[in-house]
């Protein structure tokens, strides 16, 4: 029943603030072309989009048209509408980190119009803001990223009740109690079921308010107060009857069944399934039939009918494996292996097996893809909150310093009646000065973070390059293991990535943490150490992902060369912290080939490229350097043995002595 609730959700925010659905696609273009405005021909090229829903790459075709003329002309209604068609496209393709992107940019100029507009049109704007909400609530719900899909249900269920959108609440109560529903929270669940309920009932929308109550018996039925669960199928039945809406009423006869089956009451049971499995099939759905008809033979499977039960499952299997809904599948071919070799017949349980198999494979690909695709938008609502904190760290700054001027501009005004010009001008000039420095010290650690927010997404690049790989080299089992020290990696960096200053202990429990994805990645291919001055306090702290650059190159750089030199050569990595004097040193060597062969081969390859990750980190440590006016910098030298040959890398930073609470 959760799908029969989210598609009209989706679809009513494609069709909302756009009247093209109901009208001819020529008539539209005719439209288009003897538009007189720009903003008229805008909004031409946006109710096209929309009129494409059936059509995603034409849809997506006349949005990015609309948007392009709507950025060219300023026009932020229409650019705003033009996202959120291309968004709609993107979902409908299952481009859903695509589709996120654009809803957030529909979201940041609803966000702004809606600050600015008047009376008047604010309540039009907060409709199209909470329609946005909506969709990225849909996109987080479709990759099973529940938390995210609350919040943004939950945001989008406020606007609408500021406006009286009584009917899209309800719509929103829905997809509420689903997700309360799936991860069994059945009461929260009940109360949002009962509260799109009490709008159905009152709109007089007998489909969805039958819809609902249905909803409402199978919570019933899962927390086993049976009475109360038929009680609402029967309600949910009378009104299906009156709507003559067949496919909700063939879904509540497989409620019956299942109520029954649970009962015991096998003759019921049977009925009620035989009864979806007509109206299913005469409404031409084959996904509901693949159901109703794994249900009764289950049943038949109890009664020990083996032979009904072989060919409903068969028929099942059949549905599912036609309309492409490998769940389905999987469970009905496990049915019949299972049968089969309870038949006595080894052949065809084997057979039926491999199905089994192959369908529970491709449910698990599409799982591991699902969930790399909720990683990937993870990391974009936490980029745009990085991105979004640092814009408002600027806009506080500035605004704290205007009502710092203001105030010192009243009170200097106050002291010229009493003082002299020149005194007066001498105190003022020293503040300046001061309110000066202060801002300059603030613009440094703002670039600081700007240059941190680009080397994440370095960082990030990388690793995903890495991952790809190591799928390639070494299958789907060990990809899994690797995936899953990259999530914990990931979690880290994200963490590093809301602070200019993080501990020492952190900054080394990242290194590890990467070391050792490294190591997976090239077979233990290197052994690594690293090592902390015991004089070196817990609060002492540097900026974060400031070594591991260092560490990446010393591996591709230094090990891997060499290793396809040299078959038992083994690969060494020691990172050692310690203090000397006033600065914090760290020694990062390796048994490489040395820098000197390394930017030989560097040179010879077709494939040259500037490090960027090294780049940044230089720009990082002059910014350091400025910012503390303390000295900051790299040494890198090539260690020798007696004959003079290259043993390797020594690669030391010198950074000034931080501590983690202290305000720089």
């Amino acid at each position: 029943m959760k799908l029969l609730k989210q598609l009209p959700f989706l679809l009513f925010f494609i069709c909302l603030h756009s009247l093209a659905q109901n009208r001819a696609i020529d008539s539209l273009k005719n439209r288009l072309e003897n538009a007189k405005t720009v903003l008229e021909k805008a909004n031409m090229l946006n109710e096209l989009a929309a009129a494409y829903e059936n059509a995603p790459p034409l849809m997506e075709q006349y949005a990015k048209k609309a948007i392009k003329l709507a950025k060219q002309e300023k026009l932020l209604e229409s650019e705003a509408q033009g996202w959120q068609n291309l968004g709609n496209a993107n979902i409908i393709q299952s481009k859903y980190t695509s589709a996120l992107r654009c809803f957030t940019n529909a979201q940041t100029i609803y966000e702004q119009l809606v600050t600015t507009a008047t009376k008047n049109n604010q309540v039009y704007y907060k409709e199209g803001l909470a329609n946005i909400y909506g969709s990225i609530g849909i996109v987080c719900s479709e990759q099973n990223n529940y938390g995210k899909a609350l919040e943004y249900y939950f945001k989008a269920l406020k606007l609408f009740q500021e406006t009286g959108q009584e009917a899209v609440m309800a719509i929103v109560y829905n997809n509420i109690g689903n997700i309360y529903d799936a991860e069994k929270e059945y009461g929260k669940a009940l109360d949002y079921f009962n509260k799109a309920l009490w709008i159905h009932k009152k709109s007089g929308d007998l489909s969805s308010a039958a819809i609902t109550i249905s909803n409402i018996g199978k919570i019933y039925l899962a927390r086993d107060e049976d009475s109360k669960a038929l009680q609402s199928f029967n309600e949910a039945e009378g009104l299906f009857k009156q709507d003559e809406y067949q496919r909700g009423l063939a879904e509540l006869y497989n409620n019956f069944g299942n109520y029954y089956l649970k009962k015991d009451d096998n003759l019921r049971a049977e009925k009620y399934f035989n009864k979806a499995i007509t109206v299913f099939e005469q409404v031409g759905e084959k996904y509901g039939t693949a159901s109703s008809l794994y249900y009764l033979g289950e049943l038949n499977a109890s009664q020990g009918n083996d032979t009904k039960a072989i060919a409903n499952f068969q028929k099942s299997a059949d549905y599912a494996r036609e309309i492409g809904v490998p769940k389905q599948v999987m469970k009905s071919e496990k049915a019949l292996s299972d049968l089969y070799e309870k038949t006595g017949n080894p052949q065809q349980a084997l057979a039926h097996y491999k199905n089994y198999t192959a369908a529970r494979e491709s449910i698990n690909n599409a799982e591991n893809i699902k969930s790399m695709v909720r990683e990937e938008m993870n990391y974009e609502f936490e980029r745009k909150a990085a991105l979004q904190k640092v814009e408002t760290e600027k806009k506080q700054a500035l605004f704290n310093e205007q009502a710092k001027r203001y105030k010192l501009q009243m009170l200097f005004t106050g002291l010229l009646l009493l003082l002299l010009f020149g005194i007066a001008f001498l105190v003022y000039s020293r503040l300046q000065l001061k309110k000066t420095l202060t801002l300059q010290r603030d613009l440094a650690e703002y670039e600081q973070k700007a240059l941190h927010l680009q080397m994440n997404p370095h960082f990030v690049f990388n690793c995903l390059g890495a991952i790809s790989a190591f799928i390639v080299q070494n299958g789907t089992d060990s990809a899994i293991k690797y995936l899953s020290k990259f999530s914990k990696l990931m979690r880290l960096t994200l963490e590093y990535s809301k602070e200019s200053l993080i501990p020492i202990d952190k900054e080394i429990e990242g290194l590890q943490n990467y070391l050792e994805l490294e190591q997976l990645r090239f077979n233990k291919m290197f052994t690594f150490n690293i090592s902390k001055a015991a004089d070196i306090e817990d609060d002492v702290a540097l900026p974060p992902l400031l070594i591991q650059p260092f560490v990446e190159n010393a591996i591709m750089h230094g090990i891997v060369p060499k290793k396809q030199l040299n078959d038992d050569y083994e690969g060494v990595i020691t990172i050692n912290f310690l203090i000397e004097e006033d600065k914090l040193v760290c020694i990062v060597t390796d048994n490489g080939i040395g820098i000197n062969r390394s930017k030989q081969i560097k040179e010879n390859s077709v494939t040259v490229h500037k490090s960027l990750a090294l780049e940044i980190t230089r720009k990082r440590l002059e910014i350091i350097q400025e910012y503390t006016s303390k000295a900051s910098y790299v040494e890198i030298d090539e260690l020798t043995n007696t004959s003079g040959q290259a043993t390797g890398t020594k690669i030391t930073l010198y950074l000034p002595i931080q501590y983690i609470d202290k305000k720089k």
